[in-house]
């Protein structure tokens, strides 16, 4: 008997919000409490995805998307909360990782490495046009938007001056 994959990349063909709730039945079953209560946590977040719209009388207000209207892409950001409050309990306890953060990173992008991120650089940028490497950096973070750390592009860099 094969292990429940948890996790999610864009190339399943299944949306993240359906991978997420097809998890957390598989925890459910499997009576995998942390995994389940994670995603109980991450869908519990759905309300707060709304959308803006006019009332007749011109007010404007917002509502809660439908499970229709939940892009990856809201989802993705909920998970980035949760990863970034994590890194930050994480931080505080004098701690490295833990099983939570692990599982939910399985469900982000990956993230680019030092070497792509520094080939990419080689390949595009030409660091002559700066004053120092440091002023590239929104240029290189503008191509891998949230799938490079700032931190460790602005190592990069540092390292390329």
């Amino acid at each position: 008997m094969q292990e429940p994959v948890y996790g999610w990349d864009d190339t399943m063909g299944i949306s993240l919000h359906d991978k997420i709730r097809q998890d957390m039945k598989t925890a459910m079953v499997k009576k995998d409490t942390g995994v389940r209560d994670t995603m109980r946590l991450i869908i519990g977040s759905f309300p707060d995805l709304t959308v803006n719209i006019t009332l007749e009388s011109g007010k404007k207000t917002t509502r809660v998307k439908t499970p229709e209207e939940i892009t990856d892409e809201d989802v993705l950001g909920i998970i980035r909360k949760f990863v970034k409050s994590e890194k930050t309990v994480l931080e505080l306890k004098k701690e490295t990782g833990s099983d939570y953060l692990t599982l939910l990173e399985s469900y982000l992008p990956r993230m680019a490495g030092p070497e792509e991120i520094r080939e990419w650089i080689r390949e595009n940028v030409d660091l002559s046009q700066f004053k120092s490497p440091m002023q590239a950096m929104g240029t290189v973070m503008k191509h891998f938007g949230k799938l490079a750390d700032g931190n460790r592009v602005k190592e990069v860099l540092k390292d390329m001056g």
